[in-house]
């Protein structure tokens, strides 16, 4: 599945502003609908290093007129990290819940709704400053089958799973995780994985003047790691160019593995993953 990403926001990086206006919000959702999405994934606060928080209030002024235009059309997620906003957001008509804080099972499990855990390390603020692991698949595995068992067993039957690549990474960790990603889904937790035009494609693919390439030179990367993940059997993707991403997947369907590594039935432990 493909999940588009629609930032009401004004500092997002890869298109902070382009959408905050509630009517080119809407507009843009359309699009994303025409173009394919499975889910669009509404979201007012930037998690983008360095961000601010943004006031609850201001948050819910920004994301519900565009749920509740969207959600009779297409399945709507709400990217958020607070209870009250993924609350009035399920009222609103979302129901998924994409939390990259990993804390708000309760929510979902209370309004009957989806729930994405993210694996992030810090907080926007201080994220990127110098992160650490001792091995970062077995840490990152490990504290997403811990969050993702408490929410099955509070009942919430569509639980995800992310990395979070680029939230509290470095590019080599990053790296490690994709790499790795059929350990993730070897869990028998759906997996989410969202690398659209993250700055470490930038590094990676740089610039003819061996500068980062700029955000919007970043498509082949980010096509190129939606793919990957697609094929290590990755079961959605989380992007800002539908399109283009959804033509990618009707080509990769028809060539996917069956199976990808020993999948167990559900949820085991993982005290060790090897790399």
């Amino acid at each position: 599945m493909v999940m588009g990403i629609l930032n009401v926001t004004p500092d997002s990086f890869s298109d902070g502003g382009q959408w905050l206006e509630r009517e080119r919000a809407i507009t843009r959702g359309h699009e994303m609908i025409a173009e394919g999405a499975d889910i669009v994934d509404v979201g007012a606060e930037s998690t983008r290093p360095g961000a601010q928080p943004v006031p609850t209030d201001e948050e819910l002024r920004r994301v519900i007129p565009v749920i509740e235009a969207l959600a009779p059309h297409v399945r709507v997620s709400i990217d958020t990290t607070k209870a009250a906003v993924a609350q009035a957001s399920v009222a609103a008509g979302a129901t998924l819940v994409n939390d990259v804080s990993a804390s708000l099972w309760p929510v979902a499990a209370e309004c009957g709704v989806g729930w994405v855990a993210m694996h992030r390390k810090g907080t926007p603020a201080d994220m990127q400053d110098h992160p650490h692991y001792d091995d970062v698949v077995a840490e990152v595995t490990q504290f997403l089958v811990d969050r993702a068992e408490t929410a099955a067993g509070a009942g919430i039957a569509d639980v995800w799973i992310d990395p979070g690549i680029g939230f509290g990474k470095s590019g080599e960790h990053n790296l490690r995780l994709l790499a790795s990603m059929d350990h993730l889904v070897a869990t028998g937790y759906p997996v989410m994985v969202g690398t659209s035009r993250k700055s470490f494609l930038g590094r990676l693919a740089p610039a003819g003047d061996g500068t980062p390439a700029p955000v919007d030179h970043r498509l082949p990367g980010s096509l190129a790691t939606a793919v990957w993940a697609m094929q290590a059997g990755a079961g959605m993707v989380r992007v800002h160019d539908v399109a283009a991403t959804v033509q990618a997947a009707t080509l990769v369907g028809p060539n996917r593995p069956t199976t990808v590594g020993p999948a167990p039935a559900r949820s085991p432990r993982y005290p060790e993953v090897a790399r």
